[in-house]
């Protein structure tokens, strides 16, 4: 369908909850995350977009939760936020892909925007303001290829015009942040209100899978934004920087939270509902030697994921305590290794559901397809091939990857 949904976002911050610890950040991710994933076969099927869930994902806390100790956030780390965003995608990958832009922006905020932008912002997040995205457009050459336009209007503002696709979070946002070029070629971040006059967030997305993400098309038509709303982007990239490996954690950790969600989901079925193949002679399929070696084998795969993003984010978190070049790639690699080692396992955790589950787990009103289309749709987010590729010279030549804010 194709709509301005107006109302599918509040008209301002909502006011929260602040947390005040990565230890209180996990619990109340955990308890979120259990409240959240009964009702997540239901909104995949018949398309109910997650908008209260995220107003009580605002309320809780977690989305200031990276919001520094200075200006009264629990600052979290690396490790710690990527294990949020994967119980939340454990259970329901659509609410937890909806916040990925809104912590690479506060991000943003915290490295190139002014102390006033800073208070301004951080004070709106820790209100409980949601940060969405206008980032990537369809039709031009490639994913960093960008057309939307931010056009000088007299001395304290500018106008901005483009299209923007794939805007996940953009309809349930306080805030749309949108890259744009100015005259230069330059990138920056305008963060506009998402009731900008010349805003329109349309509700168009159609993917098979993450399909509450609302991950639609952003117009902007002559949209005024004052300068103190911009953040010079394009600086984040002169220096050693972890905007990439951030951003790639997160995504990581939303794929190890799919793996792990359709492991349990699968599980469950065979415990509950699945019966034994009669050559076994059991009366149970949990009892079953082939499928007990089949769910062992899956595990261990789920483990060596959930232990690989532990793994990145700690390293996150060392080069953020001394950014250097060599830091910043060390953490690129390891954020790159388990997005390339969980894309697959993702994909064949939401195959295996049915391997294990057997004809019954095909029926559609279980639902449990969503699970390989989750995994599918966002495994394609990015190449895991070309993080192979960063990965080899790195291992064999020493060669540092680069600094494109994709790894």
């Amino acid at each position: 369908m194709s709509i301005d949904s107006t109302t599918s976002q509040a008209p301002g911050p909502p006011g929260a909850h602040v947390i005040a610890d990565d230890a209180e950040a996990v619990a109340t991710a955990r308890a979120l995350a259990a409240e959240f994933a009964p009702g997540a076969a239901q909104r995949d099927a018949e398309r109910l977009l997650p908008v209260g869930e995220l107003d009580r994902l605002s309320a809780s806390g977690l989305l200031a939760i990276t919001v520094p100790r200075e200006h009264g956030g629990a600052d979290v780390s690396a490790e710690t936020l990527s294990d949020v965003v994967r119980l939340l995608a454990a259970a329901d990958p659509n609410i937890a892909q909806i916040p990925q832009s809104h912590f690479v922006y506060v991000n943003v905020l915290r490295r190139q925007g002014t102390p006033e932008q800073r208070k301004f912002f951080f004070g709106e997040v820790l209100a409980g303001a949601r940060l969405g995205n206008a980032q990537s457009e369809a039709g031009t050459r490639h994913v960093q290829d960008y057309r939307t336009r931010l056009v000088p209007d007299g001395e304290d503002g500018f106008l901005l015009r483009g299209v923007k696709h794939y805007s996940t979070g953009a309809l349930f946002a306080h805030w749309i942040p949108v890259l744009a070029r100015r005259e230069d070629e330059t990138l920056h971040v305008a963060y506009v209100p998402r009731d900008a006059d010349g805003l329109t967030v349309i509700d168009d997305w159609a993917g098979m899978g993450q399909r509450t993400t609302a991950s639609g098309t952003v117009r902007l038509d002559d949209v005024r934004v004052p300068a103190n709303r911009v953040v010079p982007h394009h600086l984040t990239f002169t220096g050693p920087q972890l905007h990439g490996a951030v951003a790639q954690l997160l995504h990581a950790a939303i794929d190890v939270g799919i793996a792990g969600g359709a492991l349990a989901e699968a599980l469950e079925f065979v415990r509950t509902k699945a019966r034994p193949w009669f050559e076994s002679g059991l009366d149970s399929a949990a009892e079953d030697p082939l499928i007990i070696q089949r769910a062992g084998e899956l595990a261990i795969k789920v483990r060596a994921a959930e232990a690989l993003l532990a793994a990145a984010g700690r390293e996150v978190d060392a080069a953020a305590a001394d950014l250097t070049e060599e830091s910043a790639a060390a953490a690129s690699i390891a954020v790159a290794t388990v997005k390339a080692y969980v894309d697959p396992v993702a994909v064949e955790l939401g195959s295996a559901v049915f391997e294990l589950g057997g004809t019954r787990a095909s029926l559609g009103g279980l639902n449990l397809h969503r699970h390989w289309r989750n995994a599918r749709t966002h495994t394609l987010h990015d190449p895991a091939r070309w993080k192979v590729q960063h990965i080899g010279r790195y291992v064999l030549n020493g060669r540092l990857p680069p600094r494109h804010g994709l790894l």
